[in-house]
C-alpha cells in the first residue's frame, strides 16, 4: 500500500497527489512515468512524476479526471492508500545544452512538461514556457512554469487569461524573432500535431511526450505500440518521447480510441454509484493494512 500524504484540487478536474513512494523518489527522472494501480480489481494507469522530494520519500503526480479509474482516483483523499505504484518506468528525457528551449504545456500536459523545463534550465538553456488552456480556471503550475522560465507565455482558447489563442501560434511568433534550437510539447494529441507542423519546415527538433493505451509498462504486452517513421517502437521502453516530426499520430489517434466504447460503459456503471465504489476500496485497504500488520508482527 501505498499512503497519500497530499491531495488538492489544482483545477476543476485536475488533482495533484504526493504519495510516499521513497524508492521510485530516489531514481526518477525527468520524462519518466509510474503506473498506478488503486485496488486489486482496478485498472493499470500510467501517470508522468511531476515532481518528487527524497527528504520525505514521496513522488508527486497530477490526474485529469477522464475515465473511470482517473475519476476514482481524484475523489481519494490525504490518508488514502493505492494498492500499487510500479516505476520509475520509460527513457528519461534527453537534457543537453541545446541553446535556445521552448517548452510548451497543453492543459495537464503542463506537469510532464515541468521537469523537463527545470532540467533543461539547469543545463543552462534559455528556456521558453508557453502554456495553453481552455479558459482561466484550467490553467495550472503557472508559478512553478515561471520560477523555471526566462519568458513565459500563458494562452486560453477563450482569451479570459493571458493572449487568447492557441500555443502554435505564440510559437509561431516567437521562431520568427529569434533563433529557437528544440522545442518540447506535450499535450493533446492534436496540440502535439500542430507545434511539429510549425517546426518541420523550420528545422527544429522537435519532442513529443506520447500516452497511448498501455498495461505493463515493460514492453511485454505491446499495447502501447507507436509508428515511429518507419519503425514501431513501444512507448512504454522506447519512450515516451519521440520526434515529434516521425511520429504517426493518425494511427496514435486510432489506436488510442480502441477501447472507447468499453471505456463509456465502464465510466457509467461507475458513476452510478462512485460512493460505494469509493467505500469499498478504502475498505479493503484497511483490511490490507491489517493483514500486513498481522504479517510484521509474525
Amino acid at each position: 500500500m501505498y499512503l497519500i500524504k497530499e491531495a488538492r484540487f489544482l483545477a476543476p478536474d485536475i488533482k495533484l497527489f504526493r504519495i510516499e513512494a521513497p524508492r521510485i523518489a530516489r531514481k526518477r527522472k525527468a520524462g519518466q512515468f509510474v503506473i498506478v494501480r488503486v485496488h486489486d480489481e482496478g485498472e493499470r494507469i500510467p501517470l508522468t512524476i511531476a515532481d518528487s522530494n527524497t527528504d520525505d520519500g514521496t513522488v508527486t503526480i497530477i490526474v485529469q479526471n477522464a475515465g473511470k479509474t482517473t475519476r476514482l482516483l481524484n475523489m481519494m483523499e490525504e490518508g488514502d492508500s493505492v494498492l500499487d505504484i510500479v516505476g520509475p518506468l520509460g527513457d528519461p528525457s534527453h537534457i543537453e545544452n541545446f541553446g535556445t528551449c521552448v517548452v510548451i504545456g497543453g492543459g495537464v500536459g503542463t506537469a510532464i512538461a515541468y521537469p523537463t523545463a527545470v532540467e533543461m534550465k539547469t543545463q543552462g538553456n534559455h528556456v521558453i514556457g508557453i502554456v495553453g488552456s481552455r479558459n482561466k480556471e484550467l490553467f495550472i503550475l503557472e508559478d512553478e512554469m515561471r520560477a523555471t522560465t526566462d519568458a513565459f507565455y500563458p494562452m486560453t482558447d477563450d482569451g479570459s487569461y493571458g493572449e487568447k489563442g492557441f500555443v502554435t501560434n505564440k510559437l509561431a511568433e516567437i521562431c520568427e524573432k529569434q533563433k529557437v534550437d528544440f522545442v518540447l510539447a506535450i499535450g493533446p494529441i492534436p496540440m502535439m500535431r500542430a507545434v511539429a507542423n510549425v517546426t518541420r519546415d523550420l528545422g527544429i527538433k522537435t519532442v513529443v511526450s506520447l500516452n497511448p493505451i498501455m498495461v505493463d509498462g515493460t514492453g511485454m504486452c505491446g499495447g502501447c505500440r507507436v509508428q515511429i517513421g518507419d519503425e514501431t517502437k513501444f512507448a512504454c521502453v522506447d519512450g515516451p518521447e519521440f520526434d515529434a516530426h516521425l511520429v504517426d499520430f493518425d494511427t496514435l489517434i486510432a489506436r488510442n480510441s480502441l477501447y472507447k466504447e468499453k471505456e463509456q460503459k465502464d465510466l457509467a456503471e461507475f458513476q452510478a454509484n462512485p460512493l460505494v465504489v469509493l467505500e469499498q476500496v478504502r475498505h479493503q485497504c484497511r483490511l490490507d493494512q491489517v493483514e500486513e500488520a498481522i504479517k510484521a508482527r509474525n
